[in-house]
């Protein structure tokens, strides 16, 4: 379903699958909360199985596993893990996910529909959001009256099961003979992915500077192409290579690098997508935009080869 979908909209879009979580409260009321999740994370939307209940698990919102189609996918009451009691699991349904090749499923209220939108209509999270929502919240989607909060499942998933925590994650941090001459622009809106690659990067020579979206990303670039005019020289000889991730508020990394090909100042940039899972349908948007590299999170220990390679192939012609 989401692959297909995916490949029928343009690159500055995604599809927002809306669904309910129905909060019991303390006085005996329902009160219900509209989230989100993107639709290329999503591999079905199934009624909620039978399950069976994993004795040794540590975190209270894991109900246990179920059987799909000769899969045994972990379930987790997405309710509990943001500190909220389901009102009912009669009407419940089940979202079946993929982040960083690894499958599982969310127990949710309800699902509503699907939007089909362009990525400036989701904004960052202020603090409270973030604060309420333990921090799980990537952007803010006003549709109507209502409000829908995009979740970062990824990160959810990975606060039970340290083996997908980015901070777990080791990158190749070997120096770079002459790195230091080079300037990498690094975008992603998760702060710790931006420490830890910026940190890497840095360990292996590089002088990074960092963007919390693919707008801040863009604004840096504008600058540097002013600046390079100002001192009649390339604006790769100030920026040599950007490194975006692709799901952000406001600009994603397909929008981002679409802008860089259309550019005449910028469109030689070295550029790498990446995201927690590069299906083919966004492997096929990627190359549509222009990105010389993608990878996916779990290959980035790799990161500092593929730069070599591509400021090698690209800068040094």
């Amino acid at each position: 379903m989401a692959q297909n979908s995916l490949l029928n909209i343009s690159s500055n879009e995604l599809e927002i699958v809306e669904f309910l979580i129905d909060e019991q409260l303390a006085d005996g009321s329902t009160y219900s909360g509209h989230y989100g999740i993107n639709v290329a994370k999503v591999l079905e939307i199934i009624r909620l199985p039978e399950i069976t209940n994993v004795p040794s698990k540590h975190d209270q919102s894991v109900l246990g596993t179920f059987n799909l189609r000769g899969r045994v996918l972990p379930i987790v009451d997405l309710a509990a893990w943001l500190g909220k009691e389901i009102a009912s699991r009669d009407t419940a349904k089940v979202l079946v996910t993929e982040f960083s090749g690894v499958q599982s499923a969310f127990l949710v209220s309800a699902v509503l529909s699907i939007h089909r939108l362009t990525w400036d209509r989701i904004q960052p999270p202020n603090r409270y959001v973030q604060a309420y929502s333990r921090e799980s919240v990537t952007g803010i989607l006003r549709i109507d009256d209502r409000v829908l909060f995009i979740l970062d499942m990824e990160k959810i998933l990975a606060s039970m099961d340290s083996n997908l925590d980015m901070s777990q994650v080791t990158l190749d941090t070997t120096p770079v003979e002459g790195a230091e001459q080079f300037h990498l622009l690094v975008a992603d809106d998760s702060a710790s992915v931006r420490h830890i690659i910026r940190n890497a990067l840095q360990k292996c020579g590089y002088a990074v500077t960092v963007a919390s979206s693919g707008l801040e990303a863009w604004d840096i670039l504008q600058n540097a192409v002013a600046k390079a005019q100002e001192k009649g020289v390339d604006v790769t000889d100030l920026i040599h290579l950007v490194i975006s991730d692709i799901e952000m508020p406001e600009m994603d990394g397909h929008e981002l690098t679409e802008k860089i090909r259309a550019n005449p100042a910028l469109k030689n940039m070295p550029l790498i997508l990446f995201s927690s899972l590069i299906t083919e349908a966004l492997r096929a948007k990627g190359v549509k935009a222009g990105a010389d590299r993608q990878v996916s999170k779990p290959d980035l220990p790799g990161l500092n080869s593929i730069i070599r390679e591509l400021i090698s192939e690209k800068l040094h012609k």
